[in-house]
């Protein structure tokens, strides 16, 4: 199953640290949160990823080319350039880097992906939010309820769009309520194919539209995820993740 991580946005609300490069590529730890997120999703087994990129996106796609060389240690003979790797990054995964459009909305850029997707089910997540959630809970859980799409609720800031769950059917999708129930889309999505007829244009907006209709046509279902979950929108939220970072304790660090 692949993933799609969600990289092509602006992140306006964190400029201090965008106005010079794409939000996936600000560093928690000395590493890009893209990285940490890939991690978590490489823990579980899955290590095929599909970044969906737009502003900024050539710093991601040199980042993944130079990967390599910056994460491993070798002997260069300069004379022809051959290379004796000393140690490894070890990390084997596989990256395809896309560019999806400045412009582009969330579904829209999902809806780009189609023809390397294929026929699969597959995963979505956004390239700005950590969280230690159980990919193979939720994948199980996925394949349990047959539906076409199921969503990560976690509990919430209020600003995130909200579920109104029935048991784990989710029966209403809004997008950023200033009320609600507590709990909120928090991404880490799992999709079946089905999913692409919900999305028409670079213009859709996944959140949108195509929740709706799919919570309206009972195909969206809930995993909850009750554990920690943490986007990085704002300066603040960033440095809540340094902290956690540096005190050697960030939850979302599963793997060794």
């Amino acid at each position: 199953m692949k993933v799609v991580i969600l990289a092509g946005g602006r992140g306006t609300r964190i400029a201090e640290e965008t106005s010079t490069r794409p939000k996936p590529m600000v560093e928690i730890g000395g590493k890009p949160i893209l990285w940490h997120i890939m991690k978590i999703y490489a823990h579980y087994g899955y290590k095929e990823f599909l970044v969906a990129c737009g502003y900024k996106g050539e710093m991601i796609k040199e980042y993944f080319h130079n990967y390599f060389i910056h994460s491993s240690d070798y002997i260069i003979d300069l004379r022809d350039g051959s290379r004796q790797v000393l140690k490894n990054n070890g990390d084997d995964w596989k990256i395809g880097v896309v560019d999806t459009g400045i412009e582009t909305m969330t579904g829209g850029r999902i809806l780009r992906l189609r023809d390397w997707l294929g026929s699969e089910p597959f995963m979505v997540t956004y390239g700005d939010g950590v969280g230690n959630i159980n990919i193979a809970d939720l994948t199980d859980f996925h394949r349990s309820h047959g539906k076409l799409a199921t969503v990560t609720a976690v509990h919430p800031p209020a600003r995130f769009g909200g579920l109104d769950l029935d048991g784990d059917l989710v029966r209403e999708f809004s997008e950023k309520p200033q009320t609600g129930a507590g709990w909120i889309n928090g991404g880490f999505f799992v999709f079946e194919p089905g999913v692409f007829k919900y999305l028409s244009s670079d213009q859709t907006i996944l959140e949108r539209t195509p929740l709706e209709r799919l919570a309206a046509d009972q195909q969206l279902m809930a995993y909850r995820h009750s554990g920690f979950w943490q986007p990085m929108d704002t300066l603040r939220d960033k440095q809540l993740l340094e902290e956690l970072w540096a005190s050697k304790q960030a939850p979302w660090k599963v793997w060794e």
